[in-house]
C-alpha cells in the first residue's frame, strides 16, 4: 500500500528535498505541499493524506494549532512533526496537540522515511533515546510539564501501572521486559491493554499521560 503524504513546512528547500526522496520510494507519495498551518489544514481535510509532516514554526496559524485541528478529525490523517530540537520548546506541546511522533531535522533522510512509515501503520515514533533527551531539554526549561491532570482510572492494574510508568520514561519493551522480569510479550500484552483501557491513539500518547497522571517526573536541573 502506497503511503500518501502531506508536507507542511514554510522552508521550500525542506519540502524540496523530502518530495525529491520520497519520489524515488516506490511506496510513498507526495500529495501537495503546504508552506503554512492553515494550508496544511485545507489539504489535510481536501486531499486525505495518510500522513502529515508538521513543521512547528510556520507564519500564521504554527503547526501545533494545525496539528490540533487536524488530529480533532478521527477520519484525518496521522501527524509527524518535523522539527528542529536544539530550538523549539515545543514539541511536548505538539505531542499533546495529537502528533503521532516527531522527526527532527537533522535526522538522515532514509530514517524520515522509515519514521513516515511507522506512523502511517498505526504506531507512535518516539525513540527511547530521543525521549530522554526531550525529557532532559524540557527540565532545563520553564516548567514545561504541568501538574498532574488526571488519576490513574481504576480499571488499570497494578502491573500496568508499572509498565505505563515505565513507558513513560522511553524504555523499549525489551528493556521494561528485563526491569520487570517478564516476557517482551506479555509486556506488549500490557501495553495492548493500556492503550484500550487509556483510548490512546499510540504509544507516544501513553508516554504524555504518564505525565499528564503523575507517574513519571522529568528530571530537575542542579
Amino acid at each position: 500500500m502506497t503511503v500518501r503524504v502531506v508536507l507542511a513546512d514554510d522552508q521550500p528547500l525542506v519540502r524540496a528535498g523530502l518530495r525529491m526522496v520520497i519520489a524515488e520510494d516506490p511506496g510513498l507519495q507526495v500529495l501537495g505541499e503546504a508552506a503554512t498551518g492553515g494550508e496544511a489544514v485545507r489539504l489535510a481535510r481536501d486531499l486525505r493524506p495518510d500522513v502529515v509532516v508538521m513543521d512547528i514554526r510556520m507564519p500564521g496559524m504554527d503547526g501545533i494549532e494545525a496539528t490540533r485541528i487536524i488530529t480533532a478529525d478521527p477520519e484525518g490523517p496521522r501527524v509527524v512533526v518535523l522539527t528542529t530540537f536544539d530550538d523549539d520548546d515545543n514539541v511536548y506541546g505538539s505531542l499533546r496537540s495529537g502528533a503521532s511522533g516527531f522527526l527532527v531535522k537533522d535526522m538522515a533522510l532514509p530514517e524520515i522515511l522509515a519514521a513516515i512509515r511507522v506512523v502511517a501503520a498505526g504506531d507512535g515514533l518516539i525513540a527511547p533515546g530521543v525521549t530522554r533527551r526531550l525529557i532532559e531539554r524540557f527540565a532545563r526549561g520553564p516548567a514545561p510539564f504541568p501538574p498532574p491532570r488526571h488519576r490513574v482510572p481504576d480499571a488499570v492494574t497494578g502491573r500496568e501501572r508499572e509498565v505505563l510508568t515505565l513507558v513513560g520514561t522511553g524504555l523499549t519493551n525489551h528493556e521494561i521486559a528485563a526491569r520487570l522480569v517478564i516476557s517482551v510479550s506479555t509486556v506488549k500484552a500490557y501495553v495492548t491493554r493500556l492503550l484500550a483501557k487509556l483510548d490512546a491513539r499510540d504509544r507516544v500518547h501513553l508516554v504524555i499521560l504518564a505525565y499528564e497522571m503523575g507517574l513519571v517526573s522529568p528530571p530537575r536541573s542542579r
